[in-house]
């Protein structure tokens, strides 16, 4: 390969653990996910790769390294052979364990400072789609969740509740909202017990379908009494972790 002295550096934080992120460069129909239909990767040394663009745009190149589940290293250039012929670029992707989920390390290398400056938007906008197609795979049954969520404030055994909360959501799991400030499951499971005493036979329900971005989800929600009655309806946004689990609940109510 030619000499490549302009790089392009750029680095995101995925909240997906490194193995899920990972096995987007492994897998066809991952890499495709966030490429385009008919991308494809065989992953090993001198295996091919290829990138179709979703505007009919194709890039061809070749895995020069690929070290589970931390490093991905692969040529890129355009079929057409403008403005990078195929082989004359080099894309090098590091992935690193945070407490947050992986961060992600992008290294492109150019011959020409010019062609580099074209491609900056290119990898914020692509490496956006990246991080999205891992966290819609990796947090895709958050709607299931969420239900869970709202049926625990219905729950009548204290010991039952906490249980499953344990099971939903992180130890040191905070809650917000106009009427509690809380830290931890315990807390949690206290506050809703009250809740239960003040508000008798209410219940909570999920209304239409959550929204999610990279682990960050809105869910509205309706207070029904026994009787049917709406009561009272807002938003919940929650903030799920890495690994999938609730780390953190804010609640707002329409006035």
């Amino acid at each position: 390969m030619m000499s490549l002295p302009h790089r392009l550096d750029r680095t995101v934080t995925i909240r997906a653990p490194r193995e899920s992120v990972f096995r987007f460069f492994t897998d066809t129909g991952r890499w495709a996910a966030w490429w385009g239909t008919g991308s494809s990767i065989d992953p090993q040394p001198g295996g091919a790769v290829r990138i179709r663009y979703p505007e009919g745009t194709e890039v061809s190149g070749e895995v020069i390294e690929i070290r589970a589940p931390e490093k991905l290293v692969f040529t890129y250039g355009y079929v057409t052979g403008k403005p990078i012929p195929p082989g004359n670029s080099r894309v090098t992707i590091l992935l690193e364990d945070n407490a947050t989920g992986t961060i992600l390390h992008l290294t492109h290398e150019f011959a020409d400072a010019g062609v580099r400056d074209q491609h900056v938007q290119g990898w914020r906008f692509q490496l956006s789609l990246f991080a999205n197609a891992v966290a819609n795979e990796v947090h895709a049954s958050t709607a299931g969740a969420i239900d869970q969520w709202f049926n625990l404030w219905s729950v009548a055994d204290e010991q039952e509740r906490q249980k499953a909360l344990a099971g939903l959501a992180a130890p040191g799991v905070s809650f917000r909202d106009p009427y509690g400030v809380l830290e931890g499951i315990a807390d949690l499971t206290a506050h809703i017990t009250a809740s239960q005493r003040f508000m008798p036979g209410m219940r909570l329900e999920r209304k239409g379908n959550v929204r999610h971005c990279q682990g960050t989800v809105l869910a509205d929600w309706i207070a029904v009494t026994s009787d049917g009655q709406q009561r009272a309806s807002g938003t919940n946004v929650f903030q799920f972790g890495s690994e999938g689990r609730l780390e953190a609940v804010t609640g707002f109510w329409n006035r």
